[in-house]
C-alpha cells in the first residue's frame, strides 16, 4: 500500500511539476503621475496565459524599495482577469509619498533619479491547481519628471 502512495504522489508531483503556468515580465516603470502629496509610479507588466480560457487575477502585491529600503507596498485585490491564450497588459500602480522621496534626496541630487527594485506578485486561481503566484521583480533607474514635465 505504501509503494502505491508514493507512486501517486511521484505521478502527481512530476504531472502538476510539468503543466504550463502564466508568465510575467515588467515592460516598464515611469511616474504616472504626481499630487499634492504623493507621486504615483506605473508599473506595466505583460502577463501571457497559456490556457484557453481566461484566468482571474486574485491580487497583485507589490513592493518598492531604494537605497536598500522599502518605500512603498501595497495590494491590489481584484484587477480582473488574464484573456485566454493571449497576453494582457496590466498596470500597477504604487503610490509614494513626498515624504520618502524627500529622504532619498542624496540619490536624487546626484542624477535626478531612483534607483528602485520592484518585486511584484500576481496571484492567480489556476484550474485544478489553485491559487498560485507568480513571483516578478525588477531593478532599473527611475526618471524623476522635471518641471517643465509637470506643466
Amino acid at each position: 500500500m505504501a509503494q502505491l502512495l508514493d507512486k501517486a504522489k511521484n505521478f502527481i508531483a512530476e504531472n502538476i511539476g510539468n503543466i504550463k503556468k502564466p508568465e510575467a515580465t515588467v515592460t516598464d516603470v515611469s511616474f504616472k503621475s504626481v499630487t499634492t502629496d504623493s507621486a504615483i509610479v506605473n508599473a506595466k507588466v505583460s502577463v501571457s496565459n497559456p490556457y484557453s480560457t481566461s484566468i482571474p487575477i486574485c491580487e497583485i502585491s507589490y513592493t518598492l524599495k531604494s537605497a536598500n529600503r522599502e518605500i512603498a507596498s501595497g495590494k491590489m485585490p481584484d484587477p480582473g482577469s488574464l484573456k485566454g491564450s493571449d497576453t494582457t497588459l496590466l498596470e500597477v500602480p504604487v503610490k509614494v509619498p513626498y515624504s520618502i522621496l524627500l529622504s532619498l534626496a542624496r540619490d536624487l541630487a546626484r542624477d535626478w533619479d531612483i534607483d528602485y527594485e520592484l518585486v511584484l506578485g500576481f496571484t492567480v486561481d489556476l484550474p485544478i491547481i489553485g491559487n498560485f503566484t507568480i513571483p516578478l521583480s525588477s531593478k532599473g533607474e527611475l526618471k524623476l519628471p522635471s518641471f517643465s514635465d509637470l506643466i
